[in-house]
Formats: structure tokens, C-alpha cells, sequence
């Protein structure tokens, strides 16, 4: 892995509550908040200075911005909802451009496993334990991203911990 270990163990304590909070508002309400959203990004913004050179900073930082433009024009497409665009452009500071790779292939076995997971209690009595959640009431076929857009985040960050150079 490319990202440094020592980053991820400093941001690790910080971004891995918000995570779980993107999880559960996006399982509940079926919203990415923005103020969650934008402590994901402040903790980047704040921590990174004394992480990274300043030019590497800046360069995680103009991750952000990209991935928030092409965001918003997949938003506006239709492609994409507006928290799952703000989300992926608050994690793309985090992310090492060689580990993108990993970090696909991460992602898709999350979203295979939290879709699978969130159908199966869907159709089972275990709505039951959050009965009024709206990602199993309001939304027809829609799926809450954030459910596995953030554990991807945070299992990325974790395996760099470990792992990272």
C-alpha cells in the first residue's frame, strides 16, 4: 500500500466514527449529512499539513476538488445521489493515486456484502429491530451508498494502517 501508515493511524481515531455515522444516517434517512461530510474532509485538511510534504498535500487536496466536480456532474446526470458525490469527494484526500487499484476492488466486495446484507434484513424480520429506518420503507429500490461507501473508506485506512509503507 501507498498510503502511509503513520497517516492512516493518525486519521484513523477521527474518520472512523464519521464513517459509521455515514452508515447509520444513510441507512436511516437515507442522507449524507452535510456537516458529517465536512468533518471528514476538515480532519484531511487540518492533519494533513504536518503529514505530508506541502506539495503532496496540496496534491491530496486537488483530489478533492476533482472528485467533487466530476461528483456533481454525475449528480446532475442522475447517476449518482449529491451525498454519495460529497462523500467520495471528502474520502478523495485519503486516498493514494497507485492504490486505487486496491481501492476498487475493495470497494466492490464492500458494496456486495452491504448490498446483500441490507436486502437480506430487508426481507426479514430483522427490519424489525429499526422498523422506521428509510432504507427499507420510503425507497423502493434504492440502495444507501453511504452504507458501503464508508465502511470502504474505513477498511482502506485500516489496511494502510497495517500495512502502509
Amino acid at each position: 500500500m501507498s498510503l502511509p501508515a503513520l497517516v492512516a493511524w493518525w486519521v484513523l481515531p477521527f474518520v472512523l466514527p464519521l464513517c459509521l455515522y455515514v452508515a447509520y444516517t444513510d441507512l436511516s434517512r437515507m442522507k449524507i449529512t452535510n456537516p458529517t461530510v465536512i468533518a471528514i474532509a476538515s480532519v484531511f485538511v487540518v492533519l494533513g499539513p504536518f503529514l505530508y510534504p506541502f506539495d503532496a498535500y496540496l496534491w491530496q487536496l486537488a483530489q478533492l476538488a476533482i472528485v467533487l466536480l466530476v461528483g456533481i456532474v454525475l449528480n446532475a446526470a442522475g447517476v449518482m445521489g449529491a451525498g454519495d458525490a460529497k462523500f467520495l469527494a471528502a474520502a478523495a484526500p485519503y486516498v493514494a493515486l497507485p492504490d486505487l487499484r486496491l481501492l476498487m476492488a475493495l470497494f466492490a466486495a464492500v458494496l456486495l456484502a452491504a448490498y446483500a446484507v441490507h436486502r437480506i434484513a430487508k426481507a426479514t424480520p430483522l427490519h424489525k429491530m429499526a422498523p422506521t429506518w428509510d432504507s427499507w420503507n420510503t425507497t423502493g429500490r434504492k440502495f444507501p451508498m453511504g452504507f458501503a461507501l464508508s465502511p470502504t473508506l474505513a477498511l482502506y485506512l485500516c489496511l494502510a494502517a497495517v500495512h502502509g509503507s
